[in-house]
């Protein structure tokens, strides 16, 4: 790539000219980028993507633009969120192989990553709103969440290596700080920026008037700011999943940060209760099915997280908590430990997804699931069931034992009608 110490956007018409001297591109896409192909296909909230082809393969690049493109240039966000996305994506590969895209290249001044194409890959989210399955997406996002959970932690970590990492991804502030209005506070009163279908206006009225339960939401704020228990994707829901039939793979951690070890794996069940919720607006053929099978969804990623996670404790357990000298070494059973550690952990977790779920139906950044229903008045319906579940969760998280529980919970709403 030319030398270039000023930032510059990329285009279509400029990507192939500005990119051409990236060894690892002409490798991947071919040596002539005259004859490259370049697609842009970022119809995301904060970024440029572009998809490049060529004799050899194809390539994405991904570009941080200086400000929120959802909103446009009066929301200045920094370049820098490039970097905290390069290094979140590289802890992941290495926290849990194969599980996010390779990179071929960064640039820190320009906010540039290329990375892998994903070929025959498309966003989870667009998958089940068109009541699409994929092979092994349970297990994958179960071990995903536990391994990358315990391994950024000290559990695993050394004390020494997790602050130096803490200290690196704490300067990512305003993209977190995105997550800390948005999500925890915006939903819960009128936001300049909020929006939400006319007819939720009553219920969203009486919900934020709820001062109890905007407390315990707060509460869950001050344990995201201020638990940095292990490394986050930050913000793992549907769209930041892409699959085949069969495969899956973890992208845009550019909201990264260190904060509680529940968060990534309640935001990503928020998501598929939201999926269950919106069903009957996509499909009539198959319904029950097809929703019991996102339910189902999320017992396993309980299942497979808590698995893992008790064999990562059993097996690499060598960072400064729970350590072996007090267990083990003594004839004790560490894992009445592990059981409260889960406990915790999914506690938080079930705050986190009724929160997020209020977020994705009350806040600025809505989800396809919903938006893409025309009806106004059968999506108000549907959203009012995942606003009152998610209320549910925020007042109950504590008192659920596994996640059977809470799909029971999301079966009693979706048989009701809140309006």
């Amino acid at each position: 790539m030319a030398e270039n110490t000023e930032y510059e956007a990329l285009t279509p018409e400029t990507l192939a000219k500005r990119l051409s001297g990236i060894k690892v591109l002409n490798e991947k896409v071919g040596e002539n980028s005259d004859l490259w192909e370049v697609a842009e296909i970022g119809d995301g909230n904060l970024n440029l993507v572009f998809i490049i082809s060529g004799k050899n393969g194809k390539a994405i690049v991904k570009q941080a633009l200086p400000y929120v493109r959802l909103v446009g240039e009066s929301w200045p966000l920094p370049l820098y969120r490039a970097f905290y996305e390069y290094n979140a994506l590289e802890r992941m590969a290495q926290r849990h192989p194969g599980s996010t895209p390779e990179i071929y290249y960064f640039d820190d001044t320009q906010a540039i990553i290329v990375m892998e194409y994903l070929d025959e890959h498309t966003i989870l989210r667009q998958k089940l709103i068109a009541g699409e399955k994929v092979q092994g997406l349970a297990e994958f996002l179960g071990q995903f969440c536990a391994r990358t959970a315990f391994r950024g932690s000290e559990l695993s970590m050394q004390s020494a290596n997790k602050k130096s990492d803490v200290a690196l991804f704490s300067g990512n502030v305003e993209i977190p700080a995105i997550t800390e209005a948005l999500v925890f506070t915006d939903p819960y009163y009128e936001a300049e920026q909020n929006h939400h279908t006319k007819q939720l206006d009553r219920l969203i009225s009486v919900l934020r008037r709820d001062v109890g339960l905007k407390i315990k939401v707060q509460k869950a704020l001050q344990r995201f700011v201020s638990n940095s228990e292990t490394m986050i994707h930050g913000d793992l829901h549907s769209g930041s999943i892409m699959c085949t039939d069969q495969t899956s793979r973890v992208i845009d951690p550019e909201f990264v940060q260190y904060g509680p070890m529940g968060f990534d794996v309640g935001m990503l069940c928020a998501n598929f209760f939201m999926a269950y919720f919106s069903q009957p607006a996509h499909r009539q053929s198959g319904l029950e099915e097809y929703q019991e099978w996102i339910l189902n969804i999320i017992l396993e990623i309980f299942d497979v997280f808590n698995a893992e996670f008790r064999v990562l404790w059993a097996n690499e357990r060598r960072g400064l908590l729970y350590p072996p000298v007090l267990f083990e070494d003594q004839d004790h059973d560490a894992m009445a430990a592990c059981e409260i550690v889960l406990k915790d952990i999914w506690s938080d977790a079930w705050t986190y997804c009724g929160i997020e779920m209020h977020r994705r139906c009350l806040s600025l950044a809505h989800n396809a699931d919903f938006e893409e229903i025309s009806n106004s008045v059968e999506r108000a319906s549907l959203e009012a069931r995942n606003i009152e579940m998610g209320a549910h969760l925020i007042r109950s998280a504590g008192a659920f034992d596994n996640a059977a529980e809470v799909c029971e919970v999301a079966r009693a709403h979706n048989r009701r009608d809140f309006l």
